[in-house]
């Protein structure tokens, strides 16, 4: 290569990792592996340390990764939150401990499993916690306190009346992010590919409710300036924590030396398998604190720890076929239809492909070999294809051109990567309407799920979801039905009977208007009365409701303006439904009233008392502030009692929760 080409070189890598790292860090959604991004990044490093003369300034291997987003407040971190230098076999360990050797003699070692999260800093003063941020740049910051909340196994009192600040990785076990996701497929929305994504996402929300839904957890496994707490290596610092109340990961361990080490690796790679959170490698640290000066650092990493990173977990199997479904919304998603394969605990046979430009540029084709892991060890996914395994004859992938359930031609909306159906009479699209509408999220229509929908719609009863409210009129037919009977038919008219009763924000929900979630229908069915004014209401008037925003509003004045779904409103009303929210915020009990939750009521739950607050007109927050009219307060109640016997706050039982409910 000549000067030029290496700088060409040098230029085109950082420009790629630096997209990379604004995909992981701010998009949470990274469109490559780590093994990929891990070799681009070590060839950066190598041909900077050849050629420090072409260095850029933004180069990410002179900066700790994240970018900084700009809808969250930011802090400065008064201790730099370094990240951690990486390797990858045993060869590498070794390298790492000879250069500790050269500096200093008498040491030991900590081993920690590498949570697969998102880095945060805790902060305390006198036992309270004031402050949560993410590490950013490891400079600055971004503001999470109020989300950082929401995480129950993060103390908000500690067990010692201290200030500190404590250093650890907030993170989604599998089982909730399999649960989370059904939900978002439920609504329409996109899954989360991992557990790290799942938790970045959940941990900037700028409403802290979407976090405690997502139900996050932390380990915590740093202190900053433990000498101030008498604490002079890793094992007790780990031992401290614990006492003040943290969650401490249990898979530590004290090693003498770098064979301990590495002994220790293929039994931390066996032990994740098991685990109900993702990890993706060991972190390696000189235990004893008064050593780290001596071993130093870098501009981005400490020179006395390092991560190990675990190699994923792929297996090869072949490719099938390559098959389309169709979302309520006309999404075309291509999925893989492979060889059933054992991968991370279960059989594999099919795989997601994401979106055609995927499949172009790893040139992925019908018959072709694969290579399979799950993203996260949680969604299986196709990485690259096993070229040297390819027959002559494999012709390259050709996206539909028409859709696979109407024969529509399908296109891309806007900037989407991804391909749509846009006829409404799509029976792909109908299908999973009707079953979006009567699912639990919406009009909540019970003994009327996805295959027995899929059976009434194959049989011609359901046409769209209007028809269900004709299925009384079916009765003695569907008693003879396979998977019916009796008892069965009389709960489910029932249970659709009843949903003629559901609130507008259900009815607005299970409408399926792209874009609007759960939360978006209930903004809107708190501002108008029936969905008749939310019909006619302007696209400049919904721009101007919380938590409406710009694509939601258009989506809304789009979707009436189409003639068929007004029609399918009008049949909805004429069948018995025509949900009106009766409630007018401004002469309710709790109008322009903010109350803030803390502590296990008697007999109650959060979510009960959330809702009776908002049902007569008022407003949670889940942090204490002078705008706070009244905090509820059940036992164990934590700081936010404390802070509103300080600020004056009017603080309040269940008893008298329930005697202001009936005035």
């Amino acid at each position: 290569m000549t000067e030029q080409d290496i700088q060409n070189r040098i230029n085109e890598l950082v420009n790629l990792l630096n997209k990379y790292n604004y995909e992981y860090y701010i998009l949470d959604n990274p469109s490559v592996e780590d093994a990929e991004y891990d070799n681009l990044m070590m060839e950066l490093e190598s041909l900077e340390n050849r050629y420090p003369q072409y260095i850029r300034k933004n180069s990410p291997t002179k900066k700790v990764g994240a970018f900084l987003k700009t809808d969250l407040d930011t802090i400065i971190h008064q201790n730099q939150m370094m990240s951690l230098g990486d390797v990858f076999n045993s060869n590498e360990l070794r390298d790492f401990d000879e250069k500790i050797k050269k500096v200093v003699h008498h040491y030991s070692y900590v081993i920690e499993l590498k949570i697969d999260g998102i880095a945060s800093s805790a902060h305390y003063e006198k036992g309270l916690f004031t402050l949560g941020a993410t590490r950013g740049n490891g400079i600055t910051g971004e503001n999470i306190t109020k989300n950082m909340l929401m995480i129950q196994s993060l103390p908000k009192i500690l067990t010692k009346s201290i200030d500190i600040e404590v250093r650890g990785e907030v993170y989604m076990r599998k089982s909730v992010l399999e649960n989370v996701n059904k939900k978002r497929e439920k609504e329409g929305l996109s899954l989360f590919a991992n557990p790290r994504n799942a938790a970045g996402g959940s941990l900037r929300q700028l409403d802290e409710k979407v976090t405690k839904e997502r139900q996050l957890d932390q380990f915590s496994y740093t202190i900053v300036h433990p000498e101030n707490y008498g604490i002079k290596t890793q094992v007790d610092a780990l031992s401290y924590l614990e006492e003040l109340g943290f969650s401490v990961n249990p898979y530590h361990k004290h090693c003498k030396d770098i064979d301990e080490v590495i002994n220790a690796i293929d039994e931390y790679n066996q032990l994740r398998k098991t685990l109900d959170y993702a990890t993706d490698g060991i972190v390696i640290k000189v235990n004893e604190f008064e050593l780290y000066d001596e071993i130093g650092y870098t501009v981005k990493v400490p020179k006395w720890a390092i991560a190990y990173k675990f190699p994923a977990e792929m297996v090869t199997t072949k490719l099938k076929d390559i098959v389309f479904t169709v979302g309520r919304t006309g999404k075309i998603i291509p999925n893989a239809v492979l060889d059933p394969v054992y991968i991370a605990g279960t059989v594999v046979s099919r795989a997601t492909l994401n979106n055609e430009d995927f499949i172009v540029s790893r040139d992925i084709r019908i018959g072709d070999y694969v290579r399979v892991r799950k993203a996260g060890e949680i969604i299986p996914e196709v990485v690259d294809v096993d070229i040297s395994r390819r027959q002559e004859d494999l012709k390259p992938f050709e996206m539909l051109k028409y859709c696979p359930k109407c024969g529509s031609p399908i296109v891309k909306d806007g900037s989407d990567v991804l391909y749509f159906c846009k006829n409404p009479e799509c029976g792909g699209r109908i299908l999973e309407g009707i079953i979006h509408f009567a699912s639990r999220a919406a009009m909540d229509i019970e003994g009327l799920g996805e295959k027995q929908i899929e059976q009434l719609y194959s049989m011609g009863y359901l046409t769209d979801a209007t028809d269900i409210y004709l299925l009384k009129n079916y009765e003695k037919d569907l008693v003879s039905l396979e998977r019916f009977g009796q008892k069965k038919v009389g709960n489910l008219l029932e249970a659709i009977e009843k949903s003629k009763q559901n609130s507008l924000d259900k009815f607005i929900f299970g409408l399926g208007i792209r874009f609007i979630g759960a939360k978006a229908a209930k903004t809107l069915a708190k501002r108008y009365k029936s969905i008749t004014e939310i019909k006619n209401a302007t696209y400049e008037e919904l721009c101007m409701l919380d938590d409406i925003g710009e694509v939601m509003a258009k989506s809304i004045v789009t979707y009436f303006q189409n003639d068929k779904h007004v029609e399918l409103i009008h049949k909805f009303i004429s069948y018995g439904l025509n949900p009106i929210s009766s409630l007018d915020h401004t002469s309710l009990i709790f109008h322009g009233l903010t109350f803030v939750l803390t502590g296990t009521l008697p007999t109650m739950s959060r979510e009960e008392a959330t809702n009776l607050i908002e049902e007569y007109g008022g407003k949670t927050s889940s942090s204490v502030s002078k705008n706070t009219s009244y905090v509820l307060a059940g036992e164990a109640a934590g700081s936010k009692l404390i802070k509103a016997q300080n600020l004056g706050i009017k603080i309040i039982n269940e008893d008298e929760f329930k005697q202001m409910l009936k005035k």
